[in-house]
């Protein structure tokens, strides 16, 4: 069966216009690096590999992120790399409707730091939608193996942080896991940083539990003091 590269490239665009950031990553979207990204998508479909989030949760947290709205960048690593789990969103499990660890270990630091009586939801929709871009440093995998993607994308992420960086400068951004960590370097010292280890790691100590470094509230005494809102965890 033959994939219609451009017709791929439309309905994405399409599908980030009313989130305003269609207009942001256009260039990227209609460039030959998009189309490497693309090519490969398909190629690899086309090898019997599956990859996640399907190509419809690609952009998901373009979509439920509006630019204007835009004040926290939390970038992570890999989607969840099991099938029908991703979402597009870094860390959200909306579709399965039930705490993946990373998660898990977030919701717990949450609760213990902010909110003994948290609301443990696992769709993040209400983190982005207040402007928060929940960003994997790969927006794919292939299914079952993470990390396979991460060198595929990274000309797309070097334009997303140079293009919002230019349009939104004075952001907070926390960076979890080594991967992510990399594209730090990337931000401009204007802006509220923050490197973590990832949450997944928790998995590996003996205390079973996340440092985050108090990374939410933080992040929060920082958008006071530049007199914007603060995120509803």
């Amino acid at each position: 069966m033959s994939v219609n590269i451009e017709e791929i490239k439309q309905k994405l665009y399409k599908k980030l216009e009313k989130s305003g950031w269609g207009d942001k990553l256009k260039t990227f979207i209609y460039s030959q690096d998009f189309d490497r990204i693309m090519e490969y998508l398909v190629n690899e479909s086309a090898q019997g590999k599956k990859f996640v989030p399907e190509l419809k949760y690609m952009f998901n947290a373009f979509e439920q992120c509006p630019f204007n709205k835009l004040k926290v960048v939390i970038v992570g690593q890999d989607p969840y790399p099991k099938i029908n789990v991703s979402d597009g969103m870094a860390f959200s499990c909306s579709r399965e409707k039930k705490e993946e660890k990373s998660l898990m270990y977030i919701f717990n630091e949450i609760q213990e730091k902010i909110d003994p009586d948290y609301k443990r939801d696992p769709d993040l929709t209400r983190w982005a939608n207040q402007g928060v871009l929940l960003l994997n440093s790969a927006l794919t995998t292939t299914a079952n193996k993470p990390g396979m993607h991460q060198q595929l994308w990274r000309p797309f992420m070097a334009f997303v942080f140079d293009t919002i960086t230019i349009y939104k400068p004075g952001l907070a951004y926390v960076f979890m896991g080594r991967k992510a960590k990399d594209w730090s370097v990337s931000i401009p010292d204007n802006n509220h940083k923050q490197d973590v280890f990832h949450p997944v790691a928790a998995g590996y100590t003996h205390e079973g539990s996340w440092n985050s470094e108090d990374c939410f509230n933080k992040v929060n005494k920082y958008l006071l003091s530049i007199k914007e809102k603060e995120i509803k965890w």
